[in-house]
């Protein structure tokens, strides 16, 4: 009894590894279910290569980009004020009354035009009265020298009165010049603002009388990121907008800040503009006036790609040019970028096909078919640099 049962054993497991063997585990090319009749077809040749093996798939369909020149502009857009050409607030050096006042607000004014005359009998007397003591001082030198020559006298003698002569005089430049200071006259042509003081009123060095502008021409000042440095220069255009005007204007760099403002690493430019009167015989431009910059860096023809076309990396970015209809991957230096393209600066050339769509699918020499080709709007970009 107990040998039937093992001879009952040994024939199932040898049962169990042919099914195994020959169904739920065939041999390579072998026919599921074949057992161990003839070989099907498949089992000619071994294992022969299916359409999914290597190099045998289907070409992948993108859209594709041709590369063209386009003009690609950056402006720099800031903030600035325009101020007068030339400026000074009008103060008295002396303490004095005002006995003459030849300020007309608004009005224009002459270089040296006298402004304002400061009460000025006591130093005239005063004047007077040395330039009497110099002609005697005088009188008295010429008799001394020739005494001098005759022996009459020492030459200590003689220096003495010669130096009274010299305190004569200097004495009498001091009240000139105190003279000069009761007269205030326009150091440069321009227009006179509103005065703060009346005829007969007792001013002192600390009474602002008024303000001189020259407005002919204004300066503009305002401040670019440090970076762009390079690209500005004295002769450089800019164009501005003011509240209030729907025009554009335009000025002319003349004066770069040689250091950057270290609080805000920004780089202080003045530029000169025009500020010639209009139709109403009012200047356009008023000091004062708050600005809006832009400032042109870049105005060239260039090589740009759409965004999506450019693959980033760790140390570089790549692009996927399409070439006798396979996928090359090409390192590329990318510049300027917008919301939809990219500048390329180096790594392609004018007519090359790059893909679009479907980046993340393809592989180095992998087939590739272009289906449509895009193009970008227009043919000038604006970068707004600040």
């Amino acid at each position: 009894m107990k040998r039937w049962i093992a001879i009952g054993l040994v024939v199932l497991t040898l049962g169990g590894i042919i099914v195994y063997n020959k169904i739920l585990h065939p041999a390579p090319g072998a026919s599921p279910g074949a057992g161990g009749g003839k070989g099907g077809p498949d089992a000619k040749g071994g294992a022969g290569g299916g359409k999914g093996g290597p190099g045998g798939g289907p070409a992948a369909s993108v859209n594709g980009f041709i590369i063209v020149s386009q003009r690609l502009r950056e402006d720099v857009v800031s903030s600035g004020s325009l101020l007068a050409a030339e400026q000074v607030d009008i103060y008295p050096e002396i303490s004095a009354r005002i006995i003459e006042l030849n300020i007309h607000e608004g009005q224009p004014v002459a270089k040296g035009a006298l402004l304002v005359k400061l009460f000025d009998t006591d130093l005239k007397a005063q004047l007077q009265k040395l330039q009497a003591q110099a002609d005697n001082a005088r009188r008295t030198e010429e008799r001394n020298k020739q005494l001098l020559a005759r022996g009459g006298i020492s030459q200590q003698e003689y220096d003495i009165v010669t130096t009274n002569l010299r305190s004569s005089l200097a004495d009498i430049d001091l009240v000139k010049a105190n003279l000069q200071r009761t007269e205030i006259r326009a150091p440069f042509s321009g227009v006179i603002g509103l005065r703060n003081v009346s005829n007969g009123a007792v001013v002192s060095p600390n009474t602002l009388i008024a303000r001189l502008q020259q407005i002919s021409s204004l300066k503009l000042d305002f401040s670019i990121p440090e970076k762009y440095g390079a690209s500005v220069h004295n002769g450089s255009h800019i164009s501005f907008l003011v509240d209030g005007s729907g025009k554009t204007s335009q000025g002319v760099v003349y004066a770069i800040e040689p250091g950057v403002d270290e609080q805000t690493r920004n780089l202080r430019i003045r530029a000169r503009v025009n500020n010639a009167s209009g139709g109403n015989g009012q200047p356009l431009f008023r000091p004062g006036t708050f600005a809006r910059v832009t400032l042109t860096i870049q105005n060239e023809q260039s090589l740009v790609v759409p965004t999506q076309a450019v693959i980033p990396q760790t140390r570089t970015n790549q692009v996927i040019v399409v070439k006798n209809g396979k996928a090359v991957f090409k390192d590329v230096k990318t510049g300027l970028r917008t919301a939809g393209t990219i500048q390329i600066l180096s790594g392609l050339q004018m007519g090359d096909t790059v893909a679009t769509t479907g980046l993340l699918f393809l592989k180095p020499d992998s087939p590739v078919k272009v289906g449509k080709i895009i193009t970008l709007p227009g043919n000038s970009l604006k970068v707004a640099g600040n």
